[in-house]
């Protein structure tokens, strides 16, 4: 007998057709080269939609934030063309938001303080979709002898279904697969999946495209989304480009930095890599590479597998091979001429 479907991101009849993408990086260091790929999709999805795109940095754990590098994406994203709408938004600023959300949630008997740590939850939990399920130690109260560590948000059974406009439709049972999960770290930071559903609901964020990474948290947030009573947006997983390893590349110690210096050559890469068509002739410089983007840009064309993987050596500028993820095919290249120089000015927005 199947499971019911409990919670869900279906569209709802009346829901806004407007258009608001967003692009929010991690200011951990420069911009590299998975990250370009995530932003052109996302980007690239919102224009040809006559839509907005927002960008959001997700600056909450600054132990792991590098002095500058906020301010450096900026510049790259600029640099490359990209043109964002409205202000950027700094989760750091916005703390107090997440503290209101958890007291909504609190107030719905949805949340309890955990007492346990990571190492007692990897030897008492089951292997889940992200690490260990939590097994439930502190639901009901926190044993004897324990303090509360974090706070965390109560799940139930049932399926939440998380459709993806690339990949494929999502099914998880939160409570079997996760677990009851972190809203605010033992160091009193409030956690990703609770910042990022508040801020896709203080923005009005209609259209969420990244990377692949995160499709296994995309039901967790449609949870989190539906108790806070927000809009569900809907969602877009693009592959991940990682290094001979199968590593994520912000994760890579080839995760290195686009060059804001010669932007052509990484975009042409990029818009190959999301399996679009190549232009019939080199763009001559910057502005007719955006133009010729925004005409011939097709979503239904980005690969549904993945990763997309650098060999050891290679470069934004050089060739990539793609593998797929569940079913490995033979090793295809697709090169990518490089060389091309462009002396447009960057378009520096107030930041010094």
């Amino acid at each position: 007998m199947s499971r019911p479907v409990v919670h869900s991101n279906e569209p709802a009849e009346d829901r806004p057709v407007h258009y608001r993408g967003r692009f929010a990086p991690s200011p951990t260091g420069p911009l590299h080269f998975g990250s370009l790929v995530a932003a052109l999709g996302s980007y690239l999805d919102a224009r040809v939609a006559g839509g907005e795109w927002l960008v959001r940095m997700e600056d909450l754990d600054c132990r792991r934030e590098v002095p500058g590098a906020a301010d450096d994406i900026l510049r790259t994203l600029d640099a490359f063309g990209f043109e964002w709408d409205g202000e950027v938004l700094y989760q750091s600023s916005r703390t107090d938001a997440y503290a209101q959300a958890v007291d909504r949630l609190r107030n719905q008997g949805l949340v309890f303080s955990c007492g346990c740590s990571r190492g007692e939850i990897a030897a008492n939990g089951l292997p889940g979709v992200d690490g260990p399920v939590y097994p439930g130690t502190c639901r009901f109260g926190l044993p004897p002898g324990k303090r509360a560590r974090s706070l965390r948000l109560r799940t139930d059974s049932g399926l939440v279904l998380a459709r993806d406009r690339i990949r494929r439709e999502l099914r998880q049972d939160l409570a079997r697969e996760v677990g009851d999960f972190v809203l605010c770290r033992a160091d009193g930071i409030h956690a990703y999946q609770l910042a990022v559903v508040v801020d896709d609901g203080y923005q009005g964020i209609s259209q969420v495209v990244r990377g692949a990474d995160l499709l296994s948290s995309t039901p967790r947030q449609v949870f989190l989304l539906q108790a806070l009573q927000l809009p569900v947006p809907s969602y877009a997983h693009l592959p991940l480009v990682v290094d001979s390893t199968g590593r994520k590349l912000s994760k890579s110690h080839a995760a290195a930095p686009v060059d804001r210096a010669d932007p052509i050559p990484a975009l042409l890469r990029a818009w190959s890599l999301l399996g679009q068509e190549p232009f019939p002739e080199l763009p001559a410089n910057l502005p007719e590479l955006w133009s010729n983007a925004r005409s011939a840009w097709k979503t239904s064309s980005v690969p549904k597998d993945g990763p997309m993987r650098l060999e050891d050596g290679e470069s934004s500028q050089s060739r990539v091979n793609t593998f797929p993820l569940d079913n490995p095919l033979p090793k295809q290249t697709t090169t990518v001429q490089a060389g091309w120089r462009q002396g447009l000015p960057a378009r520096i927005r107030d930041l010094g």
